[in-house]
């Protein structure tokens, strides 16, 4: 299985929005840590798995001054007819406000051993992205032009507010080897209320912002000619104007995750100096 991506989608991408669509996005962004639990939720025969539990641990902090933290951590136990297995997968990046640069390092253990790291750093100008890594060993990539995740949360939330729909928009997140960028096709729904009898109600109360939007995000390898091509992997969500998200549903085609919210923290604004021009 590939590495997870976090569902948290450039203030200078050509995404074709104005400045107030973003700045309104930047404004609502709520630094918070967010808990899910972790379940199987469909999965074939080939697939050999009889049940997945686990929790997945989310923090987001930072602001358009100062840039934004993200920690992630993804602990899945998966138990199949041969064997019983522990995945902890542990991410941390650093994005700059002005989505040039990305800093991560992502550290992968199996049954409590590392299996494998990879740290670098992305920066991105106008003719591509250079992607220096130092881990597992020194090497550099030069991809195309692309957006970092919290960019991409940014889009996607402009997107949202200015009506939803499809669109399609390319990420590097640092997954995986942390040489590709990948096409990420986006599905937008109509805003929602929360329901009286949702599951997630107590966990999302701390949010103001009751309304939501249902998010659909697949991902696709770059390719020269990809037509009807089948999307990698999909994450269908919930996404709150706050930047919070929940209700999420991983799918890899064999088998799907399903992650719901029953945690929520939000933390205070970072009291710092206004932004310099």
């Amino acid at each position: 299985m590939r590495s997870l991506r976090p569902v948290l989608l450039s203030l200078l991408a050509c995404s074709g929005l104005g400045a107030t669509s973003v700045l309104a996005a930047e404004e609502q962004l709520l630094a918070h840590r967010a808990i899910y639990e972790l379940s199987l939720g469909t999965a074939s025969d080939r697939s050999g798995i009889n049940a997945i539990t686990g929790r997945m641990a989310y923090e987001f902090a930072g602001s358009q001054c100062e840039g934004y933290t993200t920690t992630f951590r993804f602990v899945m136990r998966i138990e199949t007819d041969e064997t019983n297995r522990l995945s902890d997968q542990q991410t941390t990046t650093f994005e700059d406000s002005k989505g040039e640069t990305f800093q991560f390092v992502n550290k992968t253990y199996l049954d409590n051993a590392l299996d494998r790291e990879v740290k670098g750093v992305a920066r991105a100008d106008g003719d591509g992205t250079r992607v220096d890594l130092s881990k597992p060993q020194k090497e550099t990539h030069t991809l195309e032009q692309t957006k970092f995740p919290v960019a991409h949360l940014k889009e996607a939330l402009a997107k949202a507010k200015s009506g939803g729909g499809f669109y399609q928009t390319t990420l590097f997140d640092g997954s995986d080897d942390a040489d590709t960028v990948v096409l990420t096709a986006v599905t937008i729904g109509k805003p929602r209320a929360i329901a009286e009898g949702d599951p997630e109600r107590k966990a999302a109360a701390l949010l103001e912002d009751g309304s939501f939007w249902p998010v659909t995000i697949a991902y696709f390898e770059r390719s020269e000619e990809r037509g009807e091509e089948t999307p990698d992997y999909d994450i269908s969500f919930l996404l709150h104007e706050s930047g919070v998200t929940r209700s999420l549903r991983m799918n890899y085609g064999e088998f799907s995750i399903e992650g719901r919210l029953i945690d929520l923290t939000l933390f205070e604004p970072t009291a710092g100096e206004a932004c310099k021009p």
